[in-house]
């Protein structure tokens, strides 16, 4: 098992918008419970080119919505950012510059990234995704257990309660996913790591990493390419 990775070591914070918010976090999924307050604290101070689209949402001008695009309050969506047909947005959501939300995709209480990209066919709930990671078609993040009890976190010193019921999963910066993923509650993956597709992740999975299946992860040879 590895420690559970730290805020700094997972994100880098000068990509998101909520970064100083988050700052604040030692762990990330610390700040879950707190997204909807951070969303809406930042709706304070918004520059000028940003745009209330309706009460509790607004959009950098730059940003493209498709008309038949759901979103809920509070939601902000960044410079850039392209909302596309049929996603659909429950709210306590803050998607960053030039991220993709994408056909048939749900985000609830999530803070997206810059770049990020959650194109086709995702969930993203009680989950924050670093600079610039990818969830490839059908991959979802599970953010309740089946019995319905608190996420725990297993790292060498035993279990880590997290005081949570509802936490989906933490990406680290450039982290990416394969097609019909299953992220289980309180799975969290450093930074620069690939899942293969159909892959069912639970728990911390090391930076730098190929995970090919829970028996079978590797470290990544310096310089290689996935």
């Amino acid at each position: 098992m590895t420690p559970i990775p730290k805020t700094a070591d997972l994100l880098d914070l000068s990509h998101s918008i909520a970064g100083r918010y988050l700052a604040e976090y030692e762990y990330p999924y610390l700040a879950l419970p707190h997204i909807k307050d951070i969303i809406t604290d930042i709706q304070k101070n918004l520059p000028e080119d940003y745009i209330k689209i309706k009460d509790g949402v607004f959009a950098h001008k730059t940003a493209v919505i498709a008309p038949n695009a759901y979103i809920g309050a509070p939601t902000v969506i960044c410079a850039g950012a392209e909302i596309r047909h049929c996603a659909f947005i429950r709210g306590s959501a803050l998607i960053g510059e030039g991220a993709v939300v994408g056909n048939s995709t749900e985000v609830k209480n999530a803070i997206i990234f810059d770049k990020v990209q959650i194109p086709h066919f995702n969930y993203v709930g009680d989950s924050i995704l670093g600079y610039k990671s990818h969830m490839g078609a059908g991959a979802v993040t599970s953010n309740v257990k089946s019995d319905k009890t608190n996420v725990t976190l297993k790292t060498d010193g035993g279990k880590t309660e997290t005081g949570l019921r509802k936490f989906g999963a933490i990406l680290g910066d450039h982290v990416e996913v394969g097609c019909n993923s299953t992220l289980n509650p309180g799975t969290i993956v450093g930074r620069n790591t690939n899942i293969y597709p159909n892959s069912c992740v639970r728990g911390i999975i090391a930076a730098d990493s190929i995970y090919k299946s829970r028996e079978n992860i590797v470290i990544k040879i310096k310089g290689e390419t996935f």
